[in-house]
């Protein structure tokens, strides 16, 4: 198909741009062209969060069900896009809500970070937060449980 046009010197430079400018993602369209290159770093520093198993080492196995278990319960905060979540409006700034805060209904949770635009992911009823369940900077899926609000 397209492979007449595939330039892999150009998406090496793509990519050490990309490590050069601690980027997580670039694109290049031409209009005949796109290549989009994405560092997939992030969600690795999020799996060593199960370092806490050996506190739990009995239940080893229970570690992967529960990510289903966050996204079926009824309080989870769900992703409405494909982007990057930030916990605080800016580098530096205290986060928006912490775990065990009361929020109310509509109040910004966090930010989501699609196409260069931040938008901002708001409480859908009042509750407690229990828990995060993203870190900041972390890339999220469509429809990823963020944050569960009792």
């Amino acid at each position: 198909m397209a492979t007449k046009s595939f330039d892999s010197e150009l998406v090496r430079s793509l990519a050490t741009l990309l490590d050069e400018t601690n980027l997580t993602e670039i694109e290049y369209d031409t209009g005949s062209i796109r290549i989009r290159v994405a560092r997939q770093g992030a969600p690795m520093a999020y799996h060593p969060v199960p370092a806490a198993m050996p506190a739990a080492a009995g239940p080893a196995l229970a570690q992967p069900a529960a990510p289903a278990d966050d996204a079926s319960h009824p309080g989870a905060v769900t992703s409405p896009m494909v982007g990057v979540s930030y916990l605080a409006p800016e580098p530096g700034a205290p986060k928006f809500i912490e775990v065990g805060a009361a929020v109310s209904e509509g109040q910004t949770l966090m930010l989501i970070e699609a196409m260069k635009t931040f938008n901002p992911i708001r409480a859908p009823r009042a509750g407690r937060v229990v828990r995060f369940l993203v870190t900041d900077g972390q890339p999220v899926e469509f429809g990823e449980p963020l944050v569960i609000i009792e």
